[in-house]
């Protein structure tokens, strides 16, 4: 541990699947967009007590007596401090977000990642985003089990993402002007399930599930090229298509159906869930932010219980 720095800090923030979900996992590429305004911040004390303590909304007390639900962080923890003295591991984790769980915006992989940073910071080791995406990893197999590693390489990114998996990342240039409207349906997601459908659906019917995964890659290289040419319009027309396909795989709800119907005629140019599914957030696409905003109202009267707006061409690293 640094003896001049008692105290470290590590950020991260969440993410949305702009398109490619599910397909990503069979090889397809998805297209993921930070959001910087949803965030978690993570601190790290040194303490006067044995061991690792943690502080959050989820869980107060000795991380190794955390709940099952934290698994992936103290797996995750017990991987970074392994090899120190026992005197050198006695700190405090103080985790502070505001990304919903459960809702497809990436909570447990932005929270590793902040981990990891403050960590990294309070004993002065050096990190490289190559390190920091295979620690983020250890934590994303113990919570997704097969992860593709998206939610990780954008909660480590400012910049949108493209990624195929196991082949290729790379951060996106968008010049596209337009607005999301992200709207989470308060409905929790159900991403192991709706991973156990897409692979039921691919064991009954190989032909028919493989072409909807096909063509939501087509749809994702296609708004690709979209986010920088500035077709707006094109674009929604993708993402309405992109939702089409996975409720096809079976991955949404009627519940929320229902309201991505009700979003195009308050504004939306398309609208399409994100994340695993079967609950969740939803994303809309709007021309302006004077419509973002009055969609955001509307779909509050609809029973949603929060809504974000974010720029598709706002200043990226």
């Amino acid at each position: 541990m640094r003896e001049d720095k008692l105290t470290a800090v590590g950020t991260s923030h969440a993410k949305i699947i702009l398109i490619g979900e599910h397909s990503v996992v069979y090889g397809q590429p998805a297209i993921a967009f930070p959001l910087s305004a949803v965030s978690v911040r993570v601190t790290v004390t040194a303490n006067n007590h044995h061991g690792v303590l943690i502080k959050s909304s989820l869980y107060t007390g000795p991380l190794i007596t955390a709940p099952a639900t934290l698994a992936g962080t103290k797996h995750l923890v017990a991987e970074l401090l392994r090899g120190l003295p026992a005197d050198q591991r006695n700190i405090t984790l103080n985790i502070s977000s505001n990304i919903p769980a459960e809702r497809g915006m990436g909570s447990s992989a932005a929270v590793a990642v902040a981990i990891i940073r403050a960590i990294f910071r309070f004993y002065g080791w050096p990190l490289n985003q190559d390190v920091l995406l295979h620690l983020a990893n250890i934590s994303e197999i113990d919570t997704h089990k097969n992860p593709s590693g998206l939610d990780a390489t954008t909660a480590a990114n400012a910049s949108p993402i493209w990624m195929i998996r196991d082949h290729e990342i790379k951060k996106i240039p968008v010049t596209s002007r337009g607005y999301l409207v992200i709207c989470d349906s308060g409905i929790l997601g159900q991403t192991k399930e709706a991973i156990a459908i897409v692979r039921q659906k691919m064991e009954r019917d190989p032909q028919g599930t493989t072409q909807h995964l096909y063509n939501l890659g087509q749809l994702t290289a296609q708004v690709r090229t979209l986010l920088a040419q500035d077709e707006v319009i094109a674009l929604g027309q993708a993402l309405g298509q992109a939702h089409q396909e996975l409720k096809e795989l079976g991955v949404s709800l009627p519940a929320i159906d229902d309201l991505i119907t009700a979003s195009y005629a308050h504004g939306s140019l398309g609208s399409k869930l994100t994340g695993g599914g079967r609950g969740g957030c939803f994303i809309c696409l709007t021309a302006d932010r004077p419509t973002a905003e009055k969609l955001a109202d509307y779909m509050k009267t609809q029973g949603i219980v929060q809504t974000w707006i974010e720029p598709l061409a706002t200043s990226k690293e």
